[in-house]
């Protein structure tokens, strides 16, 4: 059994309602979420701000918490309560965040394109983790469990697709029973 691995990621949007993605040109195809891991002496916002600046160059404000996603491997049994999976296996706290400012404060990392995508002209290519927090995070959820598959499959959040976190969802009230 591995570790488990905790990230961060954010869905940094813009005034104009672009979102900031980033792919690593080391031969990878699919673009992602900016973030990172996190440190052992940080909390999650904290490391979601360093990182996507660390990443982008761009400051970020946090707005709230999309949600958390674990990323597994499809094909491997669930762990053991209180036990970590097979790799992959890790936990991504995803913000949903804005610019703090009009323009980046550094230069991205290096081998990290960095590109503004208009919400209904996003690449095809995506890792799946950004595809479901992006859906969320678009659809206005917050707080979401969701599982997503290093194979691209997802599962629906824990508390469906349209019921916001903490609330049931409603029923019609029939007026003419009292």
């Amino acid at each position: 059994m591995s570790p488990l691995t905790w990230a961060v990621a954010a869905v940094v949007t813009d005034g104009s309602g672009r979102l900031l993605l980033c792919r690593r040109s080391e031969g990878a195809r699919r673009w992602g979420l900016p973030g990172g891991r996190l440190r052992h002496d940080e909390s999650p916002p904290d490391a979601a701000v360093r990182a996507v600046r660390a990443e982008t160059g761009w400051a970020v404000e946090l707005v709230d918490l999309v949600g958390l996603y674990r990323v597994t491997d499809p094909d491997t049994s669930p762990p053991p309560a209180g036990r970590c999976g097979g790799r992959p296996d890790v936990l991504v706290h995803v913000f949903r965040a804005a610019p703090a400012g009009v323009e980046p404060l550094s230069e991205p990392v290096a081998g990290c394109l960095v590109q503004w995508w208009p919400a209904e002209g996003l690449p095809g290519a995506l890792t799946p983790t950004t595809r479901a927090a992006v859906a969320d995070a678009l659809a206005g959820r917050s707080g979401v469990l969701r599982r997503t598959a290093a194979d691209g499959s997802t599962a629906e959040p824990a508390d469906g697709p349209s019921t916001p976190p903490g609330q049931r969802a409603s029923r019609p009230v029939d007026s003419t029973k009292r």
